[in-house]
């Protein structure tokens, strides 16, 4: 019997890979990966690895999560080292908490190697930081798809104000809803906001808006996922630690999708 490793890629940089994810990846006889990793580090695998894509954009899986999961298993079944290569970490809605138990159900060896998500770097690499000791002492990560079959799964009530600083995946196309929920419950109109695209890569760029205004900002300036989005206090630090810095001709560019 084979084992299945869980493997977080990081957030875009191939640079930002653990040496143990890296190490894997290099020995890995079968690597299922997602479309958000880099592809440098799939230059890394060695020439017999068998290498499947396992994207998935919006309203598109090509593989079902079921699938996945079977593939998983089922390479490891036939004595293979097998490693699940996901964008950010495996945990941080990556799946692969469902992975991992349907592994724990088979009987089949696995582990987690945790990555960097891009709720810690994209706004790191933006100027801003998830915490700050005089204005953000808490930070909560949370899913940008606040519906499932019509149905509110976010309780908005309670996370407005509940963390000072709201790093959001996958949120673009719910902007409005998302922001209306947060004013409606407690958050400030004129809360900053920053919306960071494509975050650690050579293709990043940022936009920062108001609570208010940010989905109209968006669509200004045409953000397309992968985009975080960072809700606080915290923004407004970025116009002193903004480092990782494009030209300023990029940010009105409207760039074909990835």
């Amino acid at each position: 019997m084979g084992k299945v490793y869980l493997v977080g890629a990081g957030p875009g940089d191939p640079d930002l890979i653990t040496v143990k994810g890296l190490r894997l990846i290099q020995s890995a006889d079968v690597i299922l990966y997602d479309r958000l990793v880099n592809k440098e580090l799939l230059n890394e695998t060695k020439p017999s690895a068998e290498l499947i894509y396992c994207g998935k954009l919006p309203h598109s899986h090509p593989l079902k999560q079921e699938a996945i999961n079977h593939l998983l298993a089922g390479h490891a079944k036939k004595n293979r080292t097998v490693v699940r290569l996901k964008g950010g970490d495996p945990f941080i809605f990556g799946r692969g908490g469902e992975e991992a138990a349907f592994l724990a159900e088979e009987g089949i060896a696995f582990e987690i190697v945790p990555g960097i998500t891009a709720g810690i770097a994209a706004p790191a690499y933006a100027g801003i930081p998830a915490t700050h000791r005089t204005c953000a002492s808490s930070v909560a990560f949370v899913t940008g798809h606040p519906k499932s079959g019509g149905k509110e799964i976010i309780n908005w009530e309670k996370l407005a104000t509940g963390a000072d600083t709201l790093a959001i995946y996958m949120g673009v196309s719910g902007l409005p809803h998302i922001a209306a929920e947060l004013i409606k419950y407690g958050r400030q109109p004129s809360t900053p906001v920053a919306l960071i695209e494509w975050g650690t890569t050579s293709d990043q760029r940022t936009v920062t808006a108001t609570l208010a205004n940010v989905a109209a900002e968006a669509e200004r300036h045409h953000i397309q996922n992968p985009t975080m989005i960072v809700v606080g206090e915290v923004v407004r630090l970025r116009d002193k630690l903004k480092w990782f810095q494009q030209s300023d001709a990029t940010l009105d560019k409207v760039r074909e999708a990835f």
